[in-house]
């Protein structure tokens, strides 16, 4: 029996903002409520008209239809104006065509050329801390992510110079450790700040050219990611250009570094919160690592590592504004769309509803237990998106993660400081805590 999905318009929403001084002083509370007024809801940024889904079934229609739900809007141009056409913010069309080829560098066989670059990495990062030093731990986390992922791109064909040019821009062009991304950009007016992240953009594009041109000269094959972008082929032959691999790599400097340092602040923090999930991780990574730097083969053995991952993903996703816009006229939950129309997924809302997950509030690793995890759950879970446009590295983030938690869990406890302030910014695309200062202490077992 299909179910009869119910439609209903936000309350409070003001003239000319709209619902922005919900979104910026209260966005989960505000997100969370909308599950209450219908299956698909209709919210004001500014003045323009945005439709919600929050029924699981609705955000699978919309993320899966990617024909109908295409990239667009304003957040589209903005991104495309810092990024260029790639995976992330290519049309229906470019989309399908790109993806294909920058698959393989994301196929497992490729993985193991990344596995030494991680591993070693995340090692350096445990050995660099000290007993009892105290900082921000989302700016920390940050600068080791985006360090990470411009290793996996470049390997050591690149030199030090050029990799901390690479970095340098790219903080410059994402507006340092806190980039404002997705719904803060709509509702708020553009500073003078847009002008340098121009700027970096193109400095940034040029230092990226260089590069591949030098690989392309080099024409010798290696293991990071831009070897397999440049060695990606279609069925009949067709390659990315070189442009097209520019744009693949900046876009993958996103991707691999603010997403993965906000779930990285995200998962100290929780388990700072939940004293008894922290002991049970530290069981088991000193069970399989016996105090040592964890190691790529060990991850099939970090099964409560993994849930731990997972179940913060849930709470705290990493994209929790996917913008669509409606190439056609649609009916979704019984309302008639018109071509044009803005849509916005928010993946939370389903993560949160009570009726999906058991208090769902609550930190619980267990509820992804093989003999407690449903097909309910794995269908409300969008923490990577859904359809084609599903995050391309996903398998890729998830052992990152896993191996950077269970290295630090090994040798380290976080205490979180009391002046933390962990509501995240209004809006931005992976919000980490605003500030959240951590004491380390060393783990002696």
């Amino acid at each position: 029996m299909s179910k009869t999905f119910t439609s209903g318009l936000a309350p409070g929403a003001l003239p000319l903002l709209g619902h922005a001084r919900q979104l910026r002083r209260r966005p989960l509370r505000f997100l969370e409520s909308l599950p209450g007024i219908g299956d698909l809801v209709e919210i004001r940024l500014g003045r323009e008209r945005v439709y919600v889904p929050c029924h699981p079934e609705l955000v699978r229609q919309v993320l899966t239809d990617d024909r109908t739900f295409d990239r667009g809007g304003a957040l589209q141009d903005q991104f495309f104006e810092l990024f260029g056409e790639c995976v992330a913010t290519a049309t229906h069309r470019g989309h399908r065509r790109q993806r294909r080829l920058i698959q393989p560098a994301f196929h497992h066989d490729r993985l193991d050329g990344y596995a030494p670059m991680v591993e070693a990495d995340a090692a350096a990062l445990a050995d660099s801390w000290r007993e009892g030093q105290t900082f921000d731990l989302f700016p920390v986390l940050y600068t080791f992510t985006l360090r990470s992922v411009i290793g996996m791109l470049f390997s050591d064909r690149v030199d030090d110079a050029t990799m901390d040019e690479v970095h340098r821009l790219f903080l410059a062009m994402t507006g340092g450790v806190t980039p404002r991304h997705g719904v803060a950009r709509l509702i708020s007016r553009p500073g003078a700040a847009e002008g340098g992240r121009r700027w970096a953009a193109h400095q940034l594009r040029g230092t990226v050219d260089r590069i591949v041109t030098d690989y392309r000269r080099a024409g010798e094959a290696g293991k990071d990611m831009l070897s397999a972008l440049l060695a990606a082929r279609g069925e009949g032959g067709e390659r990315l250009d070189d442009t097209e691999v520019r744009n693949q790599a900046i876009i993958m400097l996103a991707a691999g570094s603010h997403s993965p340092a906000t779930v990285l602040t995200s998962v100290f923090y929780l388990l700072a919160e939940h004293r008894a999930a922290e002991h049970r991780l530290h069981r088991e990574v000193d069970a399989v690592l016996g105090g040592r730097p964890a190691r790529w083969t060990d991850l099939p053995d970090l099964a409560f590592t993994g849930r731990v991952i997972t179940e913060t993903l849930r709470l705290y996703a990493p994209a929790w504004t996917i913008f669509r816009k409606t190439t056609r006229e649609v009916r979704l939950a019984g309302r008639d769309l018109p071509a044009g129309a803005t849509v916005l997924v928010v993946p939370l809302i389903p993560h949160r509803r009570d009726d999906l997950f058991e208090h769902p509030r609550a930190f619980d690793p267990d509820r992804w237990r093989p003999e407690c995890d449903s097909a309910a759950q794995r269908g409300a879970f969008k923490a990577f998106g859904g359809g084609a446009r599903k995050c391309v590295g996903d398998v890729l983030g998830m052992a990152q993660l896993k191996l950077v938690v269970a290295t630090i869990a090994s040798r380290w406890r976080l205490e979180c400081l009391p002046d933390a302030r962990v509501r995240p910014h209004a809006g931005a695309v992976a919000p980490p805590p605003r500030y959240l200062p951590v004491r380390l202490v060393e783990r002696r077992r």
